[in-house]
């Protein structure tokens, strides 16, 4: 990126130089042309025997000059105006190809990551059973861990099936009257299930908002496993439903460790994470918060994250109510 910076730099300025040399020439070819005028004028029309009529044509020749002078400038500042632009533009583009390339990069080896995580603990538990003789509560502790690592695996093959199906047109949206205090508690069980003693709920009964409920189920599952990931074990993650209005508000409210204002807009974009993928801690593939959006945007709401004082997020979703 450095060399590809240096390079656009000199080409840049060495497209502005003989922009101006082209101005300078033009400008020199123009006090030629009006000497030349001049010559012939003085040539044709004596100044002491017509001086009005030499003063008249003299006049036309000045005034020619200054209109190839004006017009110079104007075709000039025009190139120049279209060189920057299209130099912005590609150098705008370049860049927005070499950081999508790096997400790409990014999103490779974490789902790679993803994907074998679950599969390897799954493997690893039934191996167990198979070699040992393990008493009933082990047996069902080790089933639990896998049907959890399943969980996870289902959630991750969703985002990314979805996420493809939905930038390409091919999913077919099927909105319906979703009872969301039904469906969000439904998700806050299971997610209470997956990670015992993390979460705590407010979750106000009988709203209903019109939606794809397994989008709207996604787009939960989605913040909770991100609230999950940031927050630590000994920390609560606070899930609230609550109706103002016509509005629904739903808040996923953790205690980690935060976003930073110039990252707030980032996170939503498609494979962006905080970091670099051989450096951070954290898992996932980028996808969630991308398709989280695009799916509660579709459903007619809007999804922001705040910062929780004194530490940690907001995830906020605002959506219609529906009778």
């Amino acid at each position: 990126m450095k060399f590809f910076t240096t390079v656009y730099a000199l080409l840049l300025c060495y497209i502005i130089a003989a922009l101006s040399f082209w101005w300078i020439s033009l400008g020199k070819q123009s006090v030629v042309i009006f000497n030349q005028e001049m010559s012939t004028l003085r040539q044709s029309v004596d100044s002491n025997s017509a001086p009005v009529l030499f003063a008249q044509k003299a006049s036309e020749i000045g005034l020619r000059k200054v209109a190839r002078g004006n017009q110079y400038i104007g075709e000039g500042v025009t190139f120049l105006v279209v060189i920057l632009i299209g130099a912005a533009v590609v150098y705008h583009s370049f860049r927005r190809s070499i950081n999508l390339s790096k997400q790409q990069r990014n999103f490779m080896l974490s789902v790679t990551h993803e994907l074998k995580s679950p599969i390897a603990a799954m493997k690893l538990s039934m191996q167990t059973m198979q070699k040992h003789k393990l008493d009933e509560a082990k047996q069902k502790q080790l089933l639990g861990r896998c049907v959890t690592e399943a969980d996870r695996l289902n959630d991750l093959c969703n985002n990314i099936l979805i996420a493809s199906q939905m930038e390409g047109g091919l999913y077919e949206n099927a909105p319906e009257q979703i009872d969301l205090s039904q469906l969000l508690q439904y998700c806050f069980d299971a997610y209470n299930a997956r990670y015992p003693n993390r979460f705590v709920a407010d979750i106000a009964d009988g709203i209903h908002v019109l939606g794809d409920e397994l989008l709207i189920q996604l787009a939960i599952n989605n913040l909770l496993e991100n609230a999950v990931k940031y927050t630590l074990p000994e920390e609560f993650i606070k899930v609230v439903l609550t109706r103002n209005g016509q509005k629904v508000l739903l808040q996923i409210i953790d205690r980690g460790v935060g976003i930073a204002d110039a990252e707030k807009k980032k996170v939503f974009e498609k494979f962006y994470r905080i970091g670099s993928e051989e450096t951070r801690k954290a898992k996932g593939t980028g996808l969630g918060l991308y398709l989280t959006k695009m799916i509660i945007q579709q459903s007619k709401g809007s999804i922001l994250v705040k910062d929780n004082k004194p530490s940690g997020c907001i995830f906020e979703i605002s959506l219609p109510y529906n009778v």
